[in-house]
Formats: C-alpha cells, structure tokens, sequence
C-alpha cells in the first residue's frame, strides 16, 4: 500500500494594506489578536474577529 504524505497548509497569512486616509502601506498579520492601527496616522485597518481579523482597508499583496 501506498501512503501519501499529506503535507499541511498554512492558515494564516501576512496581508500588505494601504491605509485609505493617508495612503501608508505596512504589513499586518491575518490573525492578528488586538486592532491594528496605521503606523503614520492611527486610523484603525483592522478589527479582531473571531478567528481572522475584519479588514477596514484594501488588501494590496498576500504573502504565505
């Protein structure tokens, strides 16, 4: 018999936003644990949830 080898997935992502008030790009974490607030201006981009956080922005690039 043969086995395949099951090889896991990874849940979580980095996600690049833009900030829609000042246009700042940074990196957030997709389970992030507290609210995450632009470096630049502290207008909020994100919101825990559940499991994954809830995106106030517009997501630019994913990695992972």
């Amino acid at each position: 018999m043969s086995r395949k080898a099951s090889v896991p997935t990874q849940k979580t992502k980095f996600l690049r936003v833009k900030c829609p008030a000042c246009g700042n790009e940074q990196t957030i974490f997709s389970s992030a644990t507290t609210k995450v607030k632009c470096l630049a201006c502290n207008h909020l981009l994100a919101e825990t949830g559940a499991s994954k956080i809830k995106l106030k922005t517009k997501v630019l690039k994913v990695f992972g």
